[in-house]
Formats: structure tokens, sequence, C-alpha cells
């Protein structure tokens, strides 16, 4: 009797612990991450989201990111973390995409992603900017094209220090690739900035679109940003900040 006491015992710690694995998986962050197009570290790069004990991540190609974005497979992802460079998209594969915006999912982009889709404006709409591979008009302003220089050191600064995003991160140095010439829309809201002269003024913000909240950082080139804790915590804070936005109030 003793013996089977034990083991019944033992049996029901195990199931405990079972279901309390499942319990904290179940509450975790689900993120869809779309990378390609674009190459880059991909080891110290996946790393910077494996060790994010917060969410659970689904590695997605840009290929791929299609069927993704449709209904059926939206349900499996809470927030959609782009650094991708795509340049050509379908009219169905927009309509989904604002779709999923629509239902509320969060949208965190970073880096090279804002230069994606060139010809389609919505996008400049959704991220709150866009990096001009090449010259263009827009709403009847001329755009030369941005450029950009790899290995800068230089200064950040937190334009909004009490923002969910920025909570806890105070001006610091960071070595990595800056951007100048892209632009932001208004309706954008400052989070991060630079006085780096080979830089554009803003270099991170938030926003909405739709039911969506939205997080730009221009930041991470390689292992030499995403090993700055400072950068560390800016993308687990931006993707914890658009997952808990849906129909809330975007600032």
């Amino acid at each position: 009797m003793k013996s089977f006491l034990q083991c019944l015992a033992i049996a029901t710690l195990a199931a405990f612990c079972v279901c309390g694995a499942q319990a904290a998986e179940s509450q975790k962050i689900r993120v869809m991450l779309v990378t390609g197009g674009h190459g880059f570290e991909q080891k110290q790069f996946f790393q910077l989201f494996e060790t994010n004990s917060e969410i659970a991540v689904r590695a997605v190609e840009h290929t791929n990111m299609a069927t993704w974005l449709k209904a059926p497979a939206a349900n499996n992802y809470d927030v959609i973390v782009l650094y991708d460079m795509g340049l050509e998209i379908s009219d169905e594969m927009k309509n989904d995409f604002i779709a999923r915006l629509k239902d509320g999912k969060g949208l965190v982009v970073l880096h090279h992603a804002i230069c994606s889709y060139q010809k389609w404006p919505e996008y400049r709409r959704i991220v709150g900017g866009r990096y001009y591979l090449d010259r263009d008009v827009v709403d009847g302003v001329q755009k030369e094209p941005s450029s950009y220089q790899h290995g800068r050191h230089f200064e950040i600064h937190v334009a909004d220090p009490i923002h969910p995003v920025t909570d806890g991160v105070h001006d610091f140095e960071i070595h990595d690739e800056t951007y100048k010439g892209f632009d932001c829309t208004e309706d954008v809201h400052p989070l991060l900035t630079t006085d780096d002269p080979e830089s554009s003024k803003v270099i991170a913000w938030s926003k909405t679109y739709e039911k969506a909240r939205v997080v730009f950082i221009q930041s991470g080139h390689d292992h030499t940003a995403w090993d700055n804790p400072n950068y560390q915590r800016l993308v687990r804070q931006a993707i914890r900040w658009t997952f808990n936005g849906g129909s809330q109030s975007s600032h």
C-alpha cells in the first residue's frame, strides 16, 4: 500500500508539473518572426528571441509569409515581427496583412524591414515611414534615395522615457548601421533619437494602424546591436506593448 501511495504521489506530481508547464507555455506571447530577402547572422539573431522567456517564436521565411497571414493560420500568433525585406506583394497578401492588423495583431518592424514594398503606399502608412531605395514622389514631394553607413558608433537618446517600450532604458551608445534620409509620418510617436550626422533624427517610434499597435526600431543590423542589453530590452518591451494593444489607446 505504501509503495502504491508513493507511486500515486509521484504520478500526481508529474501530472501537475506537466500541466504547469503547459499553462506557462500557453501564457507566452506567440510571435511570428519573418525573415528573408536580406542577409543576416542567423544564429545570433534568432538567439535574441529564443532567450526571451516571455515569448514562443515561430520563424517564417518571407516567401511563406502569405500562407501565415491567412485567417486560419493567424490563430497561431499574437504579434508579427518583421526582419525581412520583401519588394513584391500581391493584392491578396496586402488584404490579408491589413486584415490581421484590423484583428489587433501587434506589429514590430526592425531595421531593414522599413525598406519593404516600395511600390505599396499603404505599407508606409502601416509602418509610419519608409527607407527609399530609389528616387520617388510621395504626396507631391520629391524623395531622394536614402543612405546607410555600416559600423557607426553613436549615442541614442530616449525621446520618451515613460513609454512602455522605453521603460528602464536610458541614453546609451551602440555600434550599428545607421540609416539617413528615411522619413516618418506625422502620426508617429518618437521613442528614440540620435544626433549622429549619418542618421536621420528619429530612429524608433510607436503608432497605431487600425486595431494594431506598431513599433519601428531602426537599429539591429548585426550582433553588435543584438548583444547590446538596451537593444534587447527595447525589442522585448516592443513585443510586449504591441501584444497588449488590441483596440486600446496608441500611446
